[in-house]
């Protein structure tokens, strides 16, 4: 993954996290940190995001490795 790439993930996923959104990374609490790193050290597996919502409200994005590309 390019560097720029990895940056903007970063302060994507970082901003998520300000507005009180919870990360998830194969089932379990993670950060932006995490769910970055995870991402860039397995850059050749995908990952799905599953946006979970409660009464119309954005609760969590979970983050679940789905194949080896």
């Amino acid at each position: 993954m390019l560097e720029q790439s990895k940056m903007q993930l970063f302060v994507e996923l970082q901003e998520i996290e300000k507005k009180g959104i919870t990360l998830w990374l194969e089932g379990a609490p993670s950060n932006s940190f995490g769910v970055t790193n995870a991402i860039v050290v397995n850059e050749d597996d995908a990952y799905m995001r599953d946006y979970i919502y409660d009464e119309g409200v954005l609760k969590e994005v979970r983050f679940d490795r789905v194949c080896n590309l």
